[in-house]
C-alpha cells in the first residue's frame, strides 16, 4: 500500500466517521450498548455489565470498557462511543494489507485494492460506524490470521499473535470467534503448499494459542461469574452460545437466509463479473486463495446451519473475500465498460431512495423532510455517472475509483435518512423527559420489554420498570405520580383514559408518555 492509498483510505473513512457523528445512536442495538456501557459507569461497577439493573449476559465486556477508557479521558459523551468502530475498521484495513503482503509477497498490487475492496463493501462500510461488536470482532479476527500465517512462515511471535486475536476476539464478542479463528489453524494441511512444518509443534502451537486465548477471557470470566451469581454464570458460559445454536430466541432466519443476502452484503463486488473471470488459472492452488476459502466456508457453513442469523454475523470473514477478489483482480485488464455493473449497482441504490420516500412516509407515519431522500438518491445517482466519466488504467485504480463512489454515495445516502427520518430514531427528546421526571422523584416504567433506549442520552440513575403489556393503567393506578412510556401502531392500543403527556413517531411506529387521568 503506498502513502497515496494510505491518505485516501483515511481520508474516506474519516468521512463515514463523520457521517455517523452526525446520526443519533440507534435504537434498539447501539442504544442498548451505550446505555450498558453508562449504567456500569454510573454504579462505579465495571465488572459485570448491567443494563436497566440487571445483570447483561449476552455480550463480553471489551467494548464497554473501552466506552469507559474514552470518557476517563473526555468526560461521558455520546460521539467517543462513534469513535470506537472507525479506529477498529482502520486496523483491519492494515492488517488486510498486511495478509495481502505476506501470502502474494511478488503481487504487491493484491496489497494496493484488498482494503479498498474491503471499506467498499457495503456491510462493512455500515459496521465500520456503527456502536455494536462487529468492526472489533473483525479486527481481532484479522489479527489472528495474521498470527497463524506469521507461525505459517516460521515467526516465533505467530502463536503468541494467534492468542492475543483469539483472547480479543473471545471478549468482543464470545465463544463465537472459535468459528472464524479454529478452521484456519485446524486444516493448515489443507491450505499450506509453499513450506509446511512439523504437524506435531504446529498443533501445539495451536493448543497453547486456544489455551492462550481462554486464559485471557477467564480472567474477567471467573470473578464475574462469582460476582454476578449463578444464573449468570451459567449464561456467560454455556446459556448463550448453546441458545443461539440450538434454537435462536432473538435472530431466527432460514437456511437460505445468507444465500439471499450475500450479493446486498457484498454490493458493489460479488456481482462484479470482472473478478469472476480472474479466478480462472493458478490462484485456484494458492497458499492465500486456499487459506481465504477455508475460513469463508467454514463461517458461511456453519452460520448457515445455526438458527440464529443476522447479516453482521459474517463480517470477519469480509477481509478475506477482499483479498480473493483483489487477488482474482491482479494482472487483469477490463474494458470502457468494465465498471458498468457497480455504477448500476449505485444508481439502483440511488433510484429505489427517491422511489422509498413515500412508502417510508407512510409506514413511519411522515418524515421530517421527505426531500432529502430525492437529494441523497440524487447524490447516488451522481457518483454512479462519475464511475463511468472515463477509463481506468489498470485493475488497481478501478477498485480505488469505485471505492471512492461508493463511499461517496453511502455518505448521501446516510446523511438524506438521517435527515429525513430524524424524529422516529432520535431518542433525545423523550429521554430528557424521563430524566426531568426521574429527578422529580417520579416512579417511570416500560410497557414492555425496555433496551435501554434513553438511559444515557438521559444520564438516568434508575431503572424503568417493566410493565406488562396492557397493565399501564393498573400501574398507574398504584403509582399515580409515575409515567409509563407505551409504543403503539394504533391509537386504540394506548391505555384507555391515560393522560398523553408526549406523543412521537418512535422507529416504524408510535412512543407516548401517559400519566393518571
Amino acid at each position: 500500500m503506498t502513502r497515496r492509498d494510505a491518505a485516501l483510505l483515511a481520508g474516506l473513512l474519516a468521512a463515514l466517521a463523520l457521517v455517523g457523528l452526525l446520526r443519533p445512536l440507534l435504537p434498539i442495538d447501539e442504544t442498548r450498548y451505550a446505555s450498558v456501557a453508562w449504567e456500569m459507569w454510573a454504579r462505579g461497577d465495571f465488572l459485570v455489565p448491567h443494563r436497566n439493573g440487571e445483570a447483561y449476559h449476552h455480550k463480553p465486556p471489551l467494548l464497554f470498557w473501552l466506552i469507559h477508557a474514552g470518557w476517563w479521558l473526555f468526560g461521558v459523551n455520546e460521539w467517543w462511543p462513534r469513535l470506537i468502530s472507525p479506529l477498529f475498521a482502520a486496523g483491519t484495513l492494515a492488517l488486510t494489507a498486511w495478509l495481502a503482503r505476506a501470502l502474494w509477497p511478488e503481487r504487491p498490487a493484491v496489497a494496493r485494492m484488498a482494503p479498498y475492496l474491503l471499506l467498499a463493501c457495503l456491510l462493512y462500510t455500515y459496521f465500520a460506524t456503527a456502536l455494536m461488536f462487529d468492526a472489533m470482532l473483525a479486527f481481532f479476527v484479522a489479527l489472528g490470521l495474521v498470527g497463524i500465517v506469521r507461525a505459517w512462515q516460521g515467526a516465533r511471535t505467530g502463536f503468541v499473535l494467534l492468542a492475543l486475536g483469539l483472547g480479543g476476539a473471545l471478549y468482543a464478542k464470545g465463544p463465537v470467534a472459535l468459528v472464524h479463528l479454529l478452521p484456519a489453524a485446524l486444516l493448515a494441511p489443507w491450505w499450506m503448499r509453499e513450506r509446511r512444518p512439523t504437524w506435531r509443534n504446529w498443533y501445539l502451537g495451536v493448543l497453547a494459542a486456544v489455551l492462550g486465548g481462554a486464559g485471557l477471557i477467564l480472567a474477567w470470566a471467573i470473578p464475574a461469574a462469582a460476582a454476578g451469581g449463578p444464573e449468570y454464570a451459567r449464561a456467560i458460559f454455556w446459556g448463550q452460545s448453546a441458545g443461539r445454536m440450538a434454537q435462536s430466541f432473538a435472530h431466527r432466519a432460514p437456511w437460505w437466509f445468507y444465500f439471499a443476502w450475500l450479493p446486498v452484503m457484498l454490493a458493489p463486488w460479488l456481482l462484479w463479473p470482472r473478478w469472476w473471470k480472474g479466478l480462472r488459472g493458478p490462484m485456484r492452488s494458492e497458499t492465500g486463495t486456499r487459506l481465504a476459502l477455508v475460513v469463508m466456508l467454514a463461517a458461511f457453513v456453519f452460520f448457515t446451519v445455526i438458527s440464529g442469523k443476522r447479516w453482521h454475523y459474517l463480517l470477519p470473514e469480509f477481509p478475506l473475500f477482499a483479498l480473493l477478489v483483489a487477488r482474482a483482480l491482479d494482472g487483469t485488464r477490463g474494458g470502457r465498460w468494465s465498471l458498468l455493473v457497480p455504477a448500476l449497482m449505485l444508481a439502483a441504490a440511488g433510484a429505489g431512495a427517491v422511489a422509498a420516500a413515500p412508502r417510508l412516509a407512510a409506514r413511519l407515519g411522515g418524515l421530517d423532510d421527505a426531500s432529502a431522500l430525492i437529494w441523497g438518491g440524487a447524490g447516488a445517482l451522481l457518483a454512479a455517472v462519475a464511475l463511468l466519466a472515463r477509463r481506468a488504467d489498470d485493475a488497481v485504480s478501478e477498485v480505488r475509483r469505485t471505492t471512492v463512489a461508493s463511499v461517496a454515495a453511502f455518505c448521501a445516502l446516510a446523511l438524506a435518512f438521517d435527515v429525513a427520518m430524524r424524529e422516529p430514531y432520535d431518542v433525545a427528546i423523550v429521554a430528557a423527559r424521563l430524566s426531568e421526571h426521574q429527578r422529580e422523584g417520579r416512579p417511570v416504567a416500560f410497557e414492555g420489554e425496555y433496551h435501554g433506549q434513553w438511559h444515557l442520552s438521559g444520564r438516568l440513575r434508575e431503572p424503568l420498570v417493566e410493565v406488562p403489556r396492557g397493565q399501564a393503567m393498573q400501574w398507574l393506578a398504584s403509582h399515580p405520580q409515575g409515567r409509563v412510556v407505551v409504543v403503539y401502531r394504533k391509537a386504540d392500543e394506548l391505555p384507555a383514559g391515560a393522560h398523553i403527556e408526549l406523543s412521537r413517531r418512535y422507529r416504524g411506529a408510535w412512543l407516548a408518555i401517559v400519566g393518571a387521568p
